[in-house]
């Protein structure tokens, strides 16, 4: 580990995991994963330097939590009683709100027999307006250029956990993401309304711009620029063994791997970073596109989605993996 910044007096730590022609760069705040090199050129967006990350970072790399997405309103109702959230993005909730899990210090641990690195946080009772202390961890491990994050939630009582990690990818290493091809096993997405939070109708891709089930060019299904910012309801009887989504681009294939309900996929058109990135580049609309295995978004105030609440006895688990390779 090596120090690469300081936070409010203490030290923010990196940690490299290196696998043959992959190596990649975590950080303990926020467990942002800040680089992936695939041969030296980088696979996501990320800057050089440390006191960046609080100005500028638009979630790159974060465990976000803890819930991520959004929470219309910012409240639910949980055993007959009402709890309001930071609104960090007013009315409603973002990514577990104004610091959330993702600005935050973690402790982190190295293994190098199993090229690994664990970090854990607790979360105490009232945390951004949530019911109950909860103890985190987030494992990531690189084994044959494939990296594993698994992530627990353990609470102390019954509250609201939905985790997500926020990289933003871009295959070329530089540029824009509308020439990447993509592919999602989902024959659903959940409509949004113009402040980005779920209508409640569950609706097909069959026919519309959300069709990913088949490899498209993201430039082609975004050709009125709208963007994408959309949870896509990933198969449930999928097969655990293939991947539940695929990204080509440049001569490389990125798959991933999850075992959680949904996929939001962003393609970031907004972005407009103003300062530089990785290897000195500038970050604008559309240079990178995150897919963020997850709950559904709004879940806790739509009893239709799948459930995010966890218990003692119902700790929250995600397995997530991802490969980024060369070939197409």
């Amino acid at each position: 580990m090596r120090v690469f910044g300081h936070l409010h007096g203490q030290e923010v730590l990196e940690a490299v995991l290196e696998d043959s022609a992959t190596r990649i760069a975590i950080l303990n705040y926020g467990c942002v994963l800040r680089d992936w090199r695939l041969d030296g050129v980088p696979m996501c967006l990320g800057f050089e330097r440390f006191e960046d990350y609080p100005r500028h970072s638009r979630s790159f790399g974060i465990i976000a939590g803890r819930v991520a997405n959004r929470i219309a309103g910012a409240r639910f109702r949980l055993a007959g009683q009402e709890y309001r959230l930071s609104a960090n993005t007013p009315p409603h909730h973002l990514h577990g709100g104004l610091i959330g899990l993702g600005r935050r210090l973690w402790r982190m641990e190295t293994d190098a027999r199993a090229n690994a690195v664990r970090l854990s946080h607790t979360s105490p009772d009232g945390e951004e307006g949530y019911p109950g202390r909860v103890d985190f961890t987030v494992t990531f491990r690189l084994t044959g250029g494939r990296l594993a994050c698994e992530m627990t939630g353990r609470p102390d009582r019954p509250t609201p956990i939905n985790l997500a990690q926020h990289s933003y990818y871009n295959l070329a290493g530089q540029g824009d993401v509308l020439g990447h091809e993509l592919r999602i096993e989902a024959g659903h997405y959940l409509p949004v309304d113009a402040e980005l939070i779920p209508t409640g109708e569950i609706a097909p891709v069959a026919g519309t711009r959300f069709d990913f089930r088949r490899f498209r060019r993201i430039g082609e299904a975004d050709a009125d620029g709208a963007g994408f910012d959309h949870n896509f309801c990933l198969h449930a009887d999928r097969d655990p063994a293939q991947p539940a989504a695929e990204v080509r681009a440049a001569g490389r294939r990125l798959r991933l791997w999850t075992d959680q309900p949904g996929l939001q996929l962003y393609t970031a058109r907004p972005l407009a970073v103003p300062v530089p990135g990785l290897d000195g580049q500038r970050y604008g609309a559309c240079a990178g596109l995150c897919l963020e295995a997850q709950g559904w978004p709004d879940a806790v105030n739509r009893p239709a989605f799948p459930p995010i609440i966890h218990t003692p006895e119902r700790p929250y688990f995600q397995r997530l993996e991802v490969e980024i390779a060369a070939g197409a």
